[in-house]
This record gives C-alpha cells, sequence and structure tokens, in this order.
C-alpha cells in the first residue's frame, strides 16, 4: 500500500539529502573559495567581517560560475527562508544572511537546516500539505505547501550537484597526473 504524500515528499528528501551528505562529508577547506573562472560568484569579508554573497539584481550574461562557498551560502538562504515560511515566521532579508566562513562550520549550518525541514515535514498533514505556499511563488499562484516541500528538493538537488561538480573540477584541476591529488 503507497505511503502518504508527506511519505513520498520525506522518502525524496532523504535521497537527495544523502546526495548532498557525500560531498559534504568529502570537502576540504579549499573547496568552498575555489574559484573555478575568472568570472565568478564567491562569498567575501564585508566591512564587519561577516562573509558576504555576490549579488546582482539583474540577469547577467554570462552569469556568473558560483563557488562552493556561494552555493552552500545560496542554500542557506534559500532553505532558511522556506523554514520561515513554513513556520509562520517573517522571512529574513537576503542581505541579512551570511556564510558561516568555514567548511565545518557550512557543514553544520546546513545541517541544522536539514533536521529543522525533517520537523516540518514530519508534522504536515494531508491538510496541510493542500494550503497555498507561502514561498517561493507569489500570492494567487495556486501552489501549495506540498509544491513548496517539492521544490525544496529539487532546489537541493540541483544545488547538491553543483557542489559535487566544483567539488570533482578542483579534485583534477590540481591533480599531478602522476602522484594524482595534491
Amino acid at each position: 500500500m503507497p505511503g502518504s504524500r508527506s511519505d513520498l515528499l520525506r522518502r525524496q528528501l532523504d535521497l537527495t539529502w544523502s546526495l548532498l551528505e557525500y560531498h559534504l562529508d568529502r570537502l576540504d577547506p579549499d573547496d568552498l573559495l575555489w574559484e573555478p573562472a575568472p568570472l565568478c560568484w564567491t562569498v567575501r569579508p564585508g566591512p564587519d567581517g561577516a562573509w558576504v554573497p555576490d549579488w546582482s539584481d539583474q540577469e547577467l550574461d554570462p552569469v556568473p560560475v558560483p563557488t562552493g562557498a556561494w552555493l552552500t551560502w545560496h542554500i542557506g538562504w534559500w532553505w532558511g527562508t522556506a523554514l520561515d515560511h513554513a513556520r509562520g515566521r517573517p522571512p529574513r532579508e537576503r542581505t541579512a544572511v551570511t556564510w558561516p566562513g568555514s567548511t565545518s562550520g557550512t557543514v553544520t549550518w546546513l545541517r541544522e537546516l536539514h533536521a529543522d525541514w525533517v520537523v516540518v515535514l514530519d508534522e504536515l498533514t494531508d491538510d496541510a500539505l493542500d494550503a497555498p505556499a507561502p514561498f517561493p511563488w507569489p500570492p494567487g499562484s495556486d501552489r501549495t505547501v506540498a509544491d513548496m516541500a517539492a521544490w525544496v528538493t529539487a532546489e537541493l538537488m540541483k544545488n547538491a550537484a553543483e557542489l559535487g561538480q566544483l567539488r570533482l573540477l578542483r579534485r583534477v584541476s590540481v591533480a599531478d597526473p602522476v602522484t594524482g591529488p595534491r
């Protein structure tokens, strides 16, 4: 007998999370700030020492290649915002979300967001899943909380793949053909 919609959403999240965990467990401190191209978005220390992301409100062409640090900041920003909406809290502003500044801090941050999201998913009833979505679509979009939960997993899958690809590219770009990765 098939499980509930919330069970399906949870299984999809668990699978996607395991893919991100694979890369989180293997991150080298140099992976996150490695700049894979001349045109890239990263995070930089601001005047107060907090790590702030590069950003543009205009669609850029070409699109800058993100660093691992930028990608992990991006996950933290959108996932934290989704959690705010799901919990009925005012969502934080993008500019208020900073990158933790280290590999261990980043991994801890993302694992905490995951744990918080699992609680949200585990509390969702069918009625709650059918409620209008508060994020990421505008009011009146006819999207539901179930759509938002599915979007979280899709966005996480995309970002996990991007982070993994960056990690793998860095490994081969700094590898010696005879001795392997440096």
